[in-house]
């Protein structure tokens, strides 16, 4: 099968062509015509897991807004206090929603006069300096009970000017984490897009880097990009049908979930340029499970979709879901072997839960994520999710580091189906394996919005080379200085940091591995011991990360020579790699 499956120059353009028709903004950035005229209500990704410092509380995040670049001031981009954001649970099965978290927001502004962001240096929520505010209030609704319980309110966390107005941003985004009575813990503001995904091949014709996917070689689209998230922790039992503990015993277990976003229905332009906004809401957003909007909903029905609700989706797409096109095009243009009409395995993955892990007893089919809450978090996650063998991975929920892309086309494959999980099938991917950004090991565990003066997207190296020299050690390199051997030692090499290139021109790339949680730094030195840029120091969560180094020093200045960058863990040196930039 392999050898009857090449990627020659213009099969690979064609084969990426029919893997990507749709889902060229995979997992929602901006899916939809009419969403990507309405940014601010447009939801961009769901993810919806049990965290290991959380056992007994379901963590969700919901995020809107795609493609925030950070450097976006004067008017930094915040949720808008027009739009009505909504995290709806279906915890009976019947695809309807019988709980609902409801945000609303509202900005003011300390000083009209000014055009600025903040007036001063900000060092809390409360400093007079920080000028334009916004708060949320969150409102339980319980839907067949027909009520709605406001649970409290907080600040949004605001937008990560700079260093020098905002020098401890880490600390005043964590004072933006509420508690609330029962238990609740709630964040909103910018962070990083933990969504990874490479755009550019995807746009330039369609195509894989390296095909067919499961070798690297993808750049993230979205490295370098922030989003508006809305990150809410609530006890188990208090998303459950019977308000107890989830137990299989009980079929309280499973509960499926999306998110929505409401605006009213007339929007009057005024004389002033001010808007007026009148009428009902009403839903133009939607988004559950990744994928389904891109791949399976035709063009013209996705602004439909985004205005239903899942209890209608049998009726409105569910011809679109038994027989998709993205896997009749795989077979008839490459000859690639996907299981027949009707796909039940693509059912049950976005529709109705997988029998055994997250379908819910007596199921009624709707487009949705579905999460078993009796699953113990996995102590260390694959990306891979179910298809490796990680029950509390997606579908199953989806946690920050859940590889989508790759994990939603080999389904699409078929890999489910006996007789399917073959090459090239259980192969497909788009090259990208991790985020650029270790997400944190506690709430809200997305990771820090990017530093808009040391962002990678306003920098380019001057035709920089980067050099992976993993046959390179200290015997056969005799320009090693002594510096470098006591500040580094020798020894072997394990594989806890890689270093890789995206060609001239561009960003020095570094893979890294955290074994387990901990504080980790990425520095880089030169050949006098010298500390010459700090890449990472933070607090991570377990898992794979990249991190981008442009070939400049801290203070901006390009380099040129020989570097090393070193990975430490708890203050502990892991890994030392040397790099060459020309």
């Amino acid at each position: 099968m392999q050898r009857q499956y090449r990627f020659k120059q213009g099969l690979g353009f064609m084969l990426a062509a029919a893997l990507f028709a749709s889902v060229a903004m995979a997992s929602s950035h901006s899916e939809a015509p009419g969403t990507s005229k309405d940014r601010l209500a447009d939801d961009t990704d769901l993810y919806a897991w049990v965290a290991n410092d959380a056992p007994d509380a379901v963590t969700l995040v919901g995020n809107w807004v795609p493609l925030i670049e950070p450097n976006s001031g004067p008017n930094f981009v915040s949720f808008d206090d027009d739009v009505t954001y909504y995290m709806n649970i279906d915890n009976v099965g019947d695809a309807r929603k019988h709980l609902r978290f409801e945000f609303t927001f509202h900005t003011t502004r300390q000083n009209p006069g000014t055009f600025l962001y903040n007036t001063g240096v900000v060092s809390s929520l409360a400093d007079p300096d920080l000028n334009v505010r916004q708060t949320w209030t969150l409102t339980r609704v319980d839907v067949d009970a027909q009520t709605k319980t406001v649970l409290g309110s907080g600040q949004v966390a605001p937008a990560y000017v700079g260093p020098i107005s905002m020098p401890g941003y880490a600390a005043l985004a964590t004072a933006a984490v509420t508690t609330l009575p029962g238990g609740y813990k709630v964040f909103a503001g910018p962070r990083d897009d933990p969504f990874y995904v490479d755009l550019a091949a995807i746009f330039d014709l369609l195509s894989i880097r390296k095909p067919p996917g499961n070798r690297g070689k993808g750049i993230d689209g979205l490295s370098g990009y922030d989003v508006m998230s809305i990150v809410l922790q609530v006890p188990k039992s208090l998303v459950t049908k019977d308000g107890q503990a989830p137990d299989a015993g009980r079929n309280n277990h499973i509960i499926g979930l999306w998110n929505t976003a409401e605006r009213a229905q007339t929007r009057v332009i005024n004389g002033d340029g001010t808007f007026t906004m009148t009428g009902p809401g009403v839903q133009i957003s939607r988004l559950g499970m990744p994928l389904v909007n891109e791949v399976v909903i035709p063009v013209g029905k996705k602004d439909f979709f985004n205005s239903t609700e899942p209890a209608t989706d049998v009726a409105n797409f569910g011809a679109e879901v038994v027989n998709p096109e993205l896997a009749g095009l795989l077979h008839a243009i490459y000859g690639i072997a996907v299981p027949p009409a009707p796909r039940n395995d693509i059912v049950a993955v976005f529709a109705t839960g997988v029998a055994g892990l997250n379908q819910p007893a007596g199921v009624l089919p709707g487009e949705m994520m579905r999460l078993n809450l009796a699953i113990a978090p996995a102590p260390r996650p694959n990306r891979m999710g179910v298809l490796a063998g990680d029950i509390a991975g997606f579908p199953n929920g989806r946690r920050l580091g859940d590889d989508v892309v790759d994990i939603s086309l080999r389904v699409v494959a078929g890999v489910l189906v006996d007789g399917f999980n073959v090459a090239p099938n259980n192969q497909l991917g788009d090259g990208v394996d991790s985020n650029d950004k270790p997400f944190l090991p506690y709430f809200p565990y997305v990771a820090l919005p990017h530093d808009p003066r040391e962002n990678v997207l306003h920098r380019k190296t001057e035709d920089s080379r980067l050099f992976d020299l993993e046959e390179w050690t200290s015997d056969n390199n005799p320009t090693e200085l002594p510096a470098i051997s006591a500040l580094f030692g020798k020894g072997s090499r394990p594989s806890a940091l890689t270093v890789k290139s995206q060609g001239p021109g561009s960003a020095v790339v570094l893979e890294y591995a955290v074994e387990r949680n901990a504080r980790v730094s990425v520095k880089v030195y030169d050949v006098a011991g010298r500390e010459v840029r700090t890449l990472v120091d933070q607090d991570a969560a377990a898992g794979g990360f990249r991190s981008s180094w442009d070939g400049r020093d801290d203070q901006g200045t390009q380099l040129r020579g020989v570097f090393f960058a070193r990975m430490t863990s708890d203050g502990r040196a892991l890994e030392t790699r040397k790099v060459v930039l020309e």
